[in-house]
């Protein structure tokens, strides 16, 4: 059972029903972290617009994926893991590209040094070190490229923070985060 409940839709303010709303005509679904992020309008929509204006950078969804997916098992985010599983393989990652980017890999060279820098930044709460960065960028990651995956890697803090106080009810196939992800 969530400790924060999401809200009820029906009963929500106009705004948040029209937000929602949007959400459901782009995505199909209104995911409960949403409905969840809902009880702060602020939060919702700044998340959306934080959301919207990164998938336009030069990351690829892929990759932005990747990142999620790699810093969900740092912070051991079940439902993000699961709803970036079943994300990641519409982006392309296949089976054994999510257990890598769980991991802080990839299949391509490009894209294991972003999941690489993404785990870095996840696991030093980006005071990386020196030698972290000049591998990013031998790895040809550009200050863009840098400055998007903390940016990636910020907004998936929100979402696994909240998911993880919330204790959110996942409603994508389950992900076991504890479990060593499947080849």
């Amino acid at each position: 059972m969530p400790r924060i409940a999401p809200i009820d839709v029906p009963n929500a303010d106009a705004g948040v029903q029209a937000t929602l709303s949007a959400v459901k005509a782009k995505i199909g679904m209104v995911p409960n972290l949403f409905t969840t992020f809902a009880r702060s309008p602020a939060v919702l929509n700044g998340y959306l617009a934080l959301s919207e204006s990164l998938g336009a950078g030069v990351l690829t969804a892929k990759q932005r994926e990747i990142i999620a997916l790699a810093v969900g098992q740092v912070n051991e985010c079940q439902y993000c893991l699961s709803a970036h599983t079943l994300m990641g393989k519409g982006a392309g990652l296949s089976a054994e590209g999510i257990r890598k980017a769980r991991e802080g890999g990839a299949e391509s060279d490009f894209d294991a040094a972003v999941a690489a820098f993404a785990r870095r930044v996840a696991d030093t709460r980006g005071q990386v070190a020196d030698a972290d960065l000049a591998a990013a960028r031998s790895a040809g990651l550009g200050d863009a490229h840098i400055i998007e995956v903390i940016g990636n890697v910020a907004i998936n803090v929100l979402t696994n923070y909240t998911n993880n106080v919330a204790l959110t009810d996942i409603d994508f196939p389950k992900v076991d985060v504890r479990q060593r992800p499947a080849a």
